[in-house]
């Protein structure tokens, strides 16, 4: 692929790696997550900070929810290691820096992050510009969701074995889908080995926001559309329960994101509590 179909990562993307170098550099100690390396792949330029959607105050609760959502899946990423799972699936993997960050953990695992091919181009040769490289562990897997790729075939290509448990993280994408897109994609990962465990997050539609979290919505929506992204699937967690279920799910939970405040802003004397209004299904097979 030449440098010029190269992509460079979504709105989406950018703006995530950002907010979680921004609680490093705005928020008090102790830090949720630590990561800057997103930030250094982007590399937004200077005034980057100065940007309306990084305004340290407005955006505090997201910036917070986004690194909450973060520490949640590299918690359950450890536990499943510990637990002898060796395959770590990142569907939409973005400007995810998981292996960059913590390469002992990474190293026991087979990574496959999971993007367009042009987004996987640009990451290749960032990764390998800024002198990290890719591990033989971590496999960059181009996959064309708009042409209709079969993504678990390309993930096969890739070395990565069916008949294995895994851990298939899915954050910040069902949003963007038609609901039959994602009750397919869980119909498939559904029939992944025993043992696996899928971790996606889903919006809540307006109505079941509290009141302080819908500006924010309101905001995020209007971000998504201006951008050519526009949210299209809202979940109540009855009904994201239900597609897990009907897909062949053994078990489905919901876990909400104000579960996340308690669990890692309880003590904090700042007052950083993660914005409502993303959840997360945790369903194993």
């Amino acid at each position: 692929m030449t440098h010029e179909q190269m992509q460079t990562p979504d709105n989406t993307a950018v703006r995530t790696a950002l907010w979680r170098a921004m609680h490093v550099q705005v928020d008090a100690s102790p830090h949720v997550v630590e990561d800057e390396i997103g930030l250094r792949l982007a590399a937004p330029g200077d005034d980057w900070r100065a940007r309306p959607d990084m305004d340290p105050v407005a955006t505090a609760g997201f910036r917070a929810a986004i690194v909450a959502r973060a520490r949640f899946i590299e918690d359950l990423i450890a536990e499943q290691a510990d637990q002898g799972v060796t395959q770590y699936v990142i569907l939409g993997a973005g400007l995810d820096t998981f292996a960059q960050r913590e390469p002992e953990l990474a190293s026991r695992l087979r990574i496959f992050e999971v993007d367009q091919p042009g987004t996987q181009a640009w990451k290749r040769h960032r990764l390998v510009e800024l002198g990290y490289g890719v591990p033989d562990w971590l496999h960059l897997v181009p996959v064309d969701f708009e042409a209709s790729e079969d993504w678990l075939k390309k993930l096969a290509e890739a070395g990565f074995d069916a008949g294995r448990p895994a851990v298939i993280v899915s954050t910040g994408v069902t949003m963007y889908l038609t609901k039959d897109a994602t009750a397919a994609t869980l119909h498939q990962i559904a029939g992944l080995a025993p043992g696996s465990t899928l971790a996606m997050t889903f919006l809540l539609p307006t109505e079941l926001l509290d009141d302080a979290d819908r500006p924010g919505l309101r905001t995020s929506k209007e971000g998504a559309e201006a951008s050519g992204t526009p949210f299209i699937s809202f979940y109540a967690p009855p009904e994201m329960l239900a597609l897990a279920r009907e897909a062949g799910f053994a078990d489905a939970r919901h876990v909400s994101g104000a579960s996340h405040a308690d669990r890692y802003f309880a003590d904090r004397t700042d007052g950083l509590r993660p914005s409502g209004g993303e959840d997360l299904l945790l369903a194993t097979t």
